[in-house]
């Protein structure tokens, strides 16, 4: 009876087994409802970090039927057989006890499987980062050999993703956007017209919407009035292209560095005795004088540097040469000893003809003529039929004066000095003289190449002693002078002959021994102090910038300036200098 009393419901017992029993079931249910309370707390918990686990982590893997059962559903096991012992309404808490149980089970099995996955990952992730930086690293020839095959598959995955990014990119570059404003949905010859209105700013600015406008506006017929418009770019004055090979939007680039001055001072040669060194540029070479010596270099990839080794050593003249010039595949040199050498670029053949009594201060060839300047105070055509063959056969015509027998008037005495004569031809029937500027006599004066008769002379308001030192035409009608009276004068004969259109004056009143330019609006200046090279927008009268290439203990003239849109050279006393505007 006390055993039934105990077991079965409470009035079927004595009073004090049931009223025994009864307290037990009590505190029996009031232990499995609080242990049903901290499994659905639990439950709830790890449901909330496996739906995090599993949405930062990816997809849980698999689990076994014994991690999908819980502490939640072993807790709702247990308390169900007490529940039916208690009656309907715990009945009905255990089934709710152990769907809850289920449910806190179920995101507890996410939450490992996430980890887990997590786990896998980062394991991958570690891998792949130890395999590409550091593939020496494996431990063993098993390892060594492992990190080789991995290192070499992360470089070829990388390979072909970057091969198959810069396919996309081509792409969708060439393909012009399906949907956007309007503006993109116009002809192209129509949005070419519209741009074509931009500035340089808006043009930039237009570049970075997308990659088919990037594309789009790179297109040379949208830069060429930019290009036009700017500093050393490439284009004439006549409009003129000299640099097709570079793209018009890349010159433009380069040309705002030369409008601001930003450049990088190099030094490409050096020499230990004091020269006085003439230069030219041709393609990808350089060739300079050095005493009796004129040496052709070639430019490395960058153009501000030089190959040491030199290409070829032309030779002939006993003294210094003074003044060259290329042409046909020659080089025509004048040299202190007063003769004239020819050679040619890819031999060693040389042919030297005795032109003046004294040293030839310039020359210049066109056409198989031949035209240069002595210090004896005569000028000399000479013709010669390239290529040079042996047995070379010169006729020389004296020009200037006009003839030889006729004694030289007093004013028309040089001073002293080397490179006071510069001639140049001019359209192979006349050329021009540079002089000292004695009396009443103009230093520029133009002859006729074939008469040897002067045709005209510049300007009237030379003040005493402005000699002239450099000569460069632009055009048949338009030319630029330099010399002493530190001015540099721009010539249009259509317009006058006694006036210079327009002129520019050296700050610091130095001599400028040469010019060079672009044949648009940059101007490039050699003073005779401290090497200073001065550039000028030929639209402005002050100077835009100035660079002294010498200390004071060096101060040495600028003999020789060259430039090309990206770089711009100097021959100096005892250096070559480069200002590199394409890399500043």
């Amino acid at each position: 009876m006390g055993s039934q009393g105990r077991s079965g419901p409470p009035g079927n017992g004595g009073p004090g087994e049931g009223e025994g029993g009864e307290a037990r079931k009590l505190q029996e249910g009031r232990v499995a409802r609080g242990k049903r309370r901290k499994g659905k707390g639990k439950g709830k918990a790890r449901a909330g970090q496996g739906g995090r686990g599993s949405g930062a982590e990816g997809k849980p893997g698999p689990q076994t039927a014994k991690e999908a059962a819980g502490p939640g559903a072993d807790a709702g096991a247990r308390a169900c057989p007490r529940e039916e012992a208690e009656g309907g309404r715990s009945v009905e808490e255990g089934a709710r006890g152990i769907v809850k149980g289920v449910e806190g089970s179920a995101g507890a099995g996410k939450e490992a499987q996430g980890r887990e996955y997590g786990k896998k990952e980062e394991w991958r992730v570690r891998a792949r980062r130890r395999e590409g930086a550091r593939p020496g690293r494996a431990q063993g020839r098993g390892g060594q050999a492992w990190a080789d095959i991995a290192g070499t598959g992360v470089a070829m995955a990388a390979a072909a993703g970057e091969e198959e990014e810069e396919e996309e990119a081509a792409r969708e570059s060439a393909a012009r956007p399906a949907a956007g404003p309007a503006l993109w949905r116009l002809p192209e010859e129509l949005l070419l017209l519209i741009c074509s209105y931009l500035d340089m700013r808006a043009l930039g600015r237009l570049a970075q919407v997308c990659r088919w406008l990037r594309r789009f506006t790179s297109c040379d017929l949208l830069w060429r009035r930019i290009a036009r418009a700017s500093l050393n770019s490439g284009f004439t004055r006549l409009g003129t292209d000299l640099m097709t090979s570079v793209p018009v939007k890349e010159r433009v680039k380069v040309s705002q560095n030369w409008r601001l001055g930003r450049c990088r001072e190099g030094i490409l040669l050096k020499w230990r005795c004091s020269q006085m060194p003439w230069m030219q540029l041709e393609d990808d070479s350089l060739y300079i004088s050095q005493a009796n010596f004129i040496l052709a270099y070639q430019f490395r990839p960058d153009g501000a540097s030089l190959n040491r080794r030199p290409l070829g050593v032309f030779a002939g003249h006993d003294e210094d040469v003074c003044h060259f010039v290329l042409a046909n595949s020659h080089i025509v040199s004048a040299g202190g000893d007063g003769k004239i050498g020819i050679h040619k670029i890819h031999s060693t053949f040389t042919v030297k003809y005795s032109a003046h009594e004294q040293e030839v201060n310039c020359v210049d060839c066109k056409g198989g003529i031949i035209v240069s300047g002595s210090r004896d105070r005569t000028a000399k055509r000479l013709r010669v039929s390239f290529p040079l063959e042996p047995g070379l056969y010169c006729t020389s015509h004296c020009i200037f004066p006009p003839s030889s027998t006729k004694p030289l008037k007093p004013s028309m005495t040089y001073l002293q000095g080397s490179r006071w004569l510069s001639v140049l031809p001019f359209y192979a029937s006349s050329f021009v003289t540079g002089t000292a500027c004695c009396g009443h006599f103009s230093p520029l004066r133009i002859w006729d190449l074939n008469s040897g008769q002067l045709m005209t002379h510049l300007g009237s308001d030379f003040p005493p002693g402005a000699g002239v030192l450099d000569v460069m035409y632009e055009s048949p009608f338009t030319l630029l002078s330099c010399g002493y009276d530190t001015y540099v004068r721009y010539w249009d004969l259509r317009t006058s002959v006694r006036k210079c259109v327009m002129e520019w004056e050296e700050p610091h009143d130095s001599t400028l021994y040469c010019l060079q330019t672009d044949g648009n609006h940059l101007l490039a200046t050699g003073s005779s102090y401290y090497g200073v090279v001065r550039l000028w927008d030929r639209r402005q009268r002050a100077c835009l910038h100035a660079f002294p290439l010498t200390s004071t203990p060096l101060s040495s003239p600028v003999y020789c300036l060259r430039l090309t849109t990206k770089h711009l050279y100097a021959a100096l006393s005892y250096n070559l200098h480069v200002l590199d505007f394409q890399n500043p």
